[in-house]
C-alpha cells in the first residue's frame, strides 16, 4: 500500500508527537510519500490553493493519511480523489468556550469539513468518539487508535536500572485553563503543609525511630512549562504565583525529551489534574517510567486508565488533591510493574490495517 502522510507538523507538540510516533511503524508497513509544502495548516491558502504538485502526489498514491483534521483542496482543478483518512483527537473548542463564539464555529466547519472528506475518521479514545457524535454530523466510520507512550520514553521502565528518586512531583502540559492549575497549586501548596506538619510531628515523637516517616522532605513542584505563559483571573492562585520559589513552585520551561524522561522516572509523583482531555498521555509516560499518578476523575481518564495503577481525585476538587498528594508522596512502596497496553506501534498496526481494509472494500 502506497499512503501520502501529511508531516507538516512533524517536530511539533500535540499532533506532531502523535504523527512522529507513528511514522516509523507506517514507514514499516507501507509505502510512505511525504506530503511538507510550506503552507499553513488550516489556512486558506491550504483549503483553495494546495500546490498542484503536491496534490499529484497525493493522487498518485491509494490513501492519503492526516495526522489532524486539515485537509488540503484547490479551488479550481482537481483536488484529492485517492480514499482520505482523517484523525479528530478531541472537540475541546466545541465542549468548552476556549476560543469564543466565532472561533468555535470556525472550528465546527474545520471539524465538519474533514468528516464530509474522509472515508473515515480516526481518534484516541471512545470518549472523543462520543463525543464526535453528539457534537458533529458523521455518519463516516469513526476508529479508536490509541496515543501510546513516546518512543523515547519506552524503555524507560523495566531496564533494570534503578532511578534515584529525589523530592518533586511533576506536571507536564501545555499552560491552559482546561489542564487545571487552578486546581492544582493551590493542592500543591497545602499538601505541602500537611506534609511540613506531619514532618514535624514524627521529629517530636519520642519513638519516632519505631514508625516510618510520612514523609522525607518537602516536595518541589516541578511545572514543565513557561510562567510567562501562566495567565489567570484568579486572584487567591495569582498571590501563591508570585510566591511561587517560596511556595516551592518552579516553571522549567521547555525541555528536551530526554530531560523530559529523566525528571518524569525521578519524580515522586506526577499530577495531571485535567479537566478535559482526549487522551493524556504524561500519566502513562510515569507509569511506565515507575512513578506514581495522580490524576483527576475525569470520563476519559477512568477510560484509558481503568486497569492501571494511579490514584483519581475529584477533578476541581484542590482538598481531595491535596489529600491524595500527602498520601501518594508518603508510599514508600515501589510501583509494581505496569500492564503495557498502550503503544503507538500497536496504534500505527492498527491505522494501517483498517485503511487497507476500506480501500479493499471499495474496490
Amino acid at each position: 500500500m502506497k499512503i501520502a502522510v501529511d508531516l507538516r507538523m512533524s517536530g511539533k507538540s500535540g499532533i506532531g508527537a502523535f504523527l512522529d510516533n507513528m511514522l516509523p511503524t507506517l514507514k514499516a508497513g507501507a509505502e510512505v510519500v511525504e506530503i511538507k509544502p510550506a503552507i499553513k495548516p488550516f489556512s486558506l491558502k491550504e483549503m483553495f490553493f494546495f500546490p498542484r504538485e503536491e496534490i499529484k502526489k497525493i493522487n498518485a498514491c491509494d490513501a492519503y493519511f492526516s495526522p489532524y483534521c486539515n485537509v488540503p483542496g484547490r479551488l479550481f482543478g482537481r483536488g484529492i480523489k485517492v480514499p482520505t483518512f482523517t484523525t479528530i483527537h478531541d472537540v475541546i473548542f466545541l465542549d468548552l468556550p476556549l476560543a469564543g463564539r466565532l472561533g468555535t464555529a470556525a472550528r465546527k466547519v474545520i471539524y465538519q469539513r474533514a468528516i464530509n472528506k474522509s472515508r473515515a475518521v480516526f481518534t484516541v479514545s471512545e470518549f472523543s468518539k462520543s463525543r464526535i457524535l453528539a457534537r458533529l454530523k458523521c455518519k463516516k466510520p469513526i476508529y479508536v487508535v490509541h496515543n501510546g507512550v513516546p518512543l523515547y520514553n519506552e524503555e524507560a521502565a523495566g531496564t533494570g536500572q534503578k532511578v534515584q528518586k529525589t523530592q518533586t512531583i511533576i506536571f507536564v502540559g501545555n499552560i491552559k485553563a482546561h489542564k487545571g492549575l487552578k486546581t492544582l497549586v493551590p493542592a500543591f501548596v497545602k499538601a505541602r503543609k500537611i506534609l511540613a506538619e506531619q514532618g514535624a510531628a514524627d521529629e517530636n515523637r519520642t519513638q519516632a525511630q519505631e514508625a516510618p516517616r510520612l514523609a522525607d522532605g518537602l516536595p518541589k513542584l516541578l511545572i514543565v512549562g513557561s510562567k510567562e505563559n501562566f495567565r489567570t483571573s484568579d486572584t487567591e492562585l495569582d498571590a501563591l504565583m508570585k510566591d511561587a520559589q517560596k511556595n516551592g513552585v518552579e516553571f522549567t520551561g521547555f525541555v528536551p525529551d530526554e530531560t523530559l524522561k529523566t525528571l518524569i522516572a525521578q519524580a515522586r509523583l506526577l499530577v495531571q489534574p485535567s479537566l478535559y482531555e482526549g487522551f493524556g498521555i504524561p500519566p502513562l509516560q510515569a507509569l511506565y517510567s515507575g512513578t506514581r499518578a495522580v490524576i483527576s476523575d475525569i470520563p476519559v481518564f477512568k477510560e484509558i486508565y481503568a486497569r492501571l495503577p494511579v490514584t483519581f481525585f475529584r477533578a476541581g476538587d484542590a482538598d481531595d488533591l491535596a489529600a491524595k498528594i500527602v498520601l501518594a508522596y508518603a508510599e514508600k512502596r515501589a510501583l509494581p510493574p505496569v500492564e503495557r497496553i498502550y503503544s503507538y506501534k500497536k496504534s500505527a498496526q492498527a491505522l494501517l490495517k483498517i485503511m487497507e481494509d476500506s480501500i479493499k472494500m471499495k474496490k
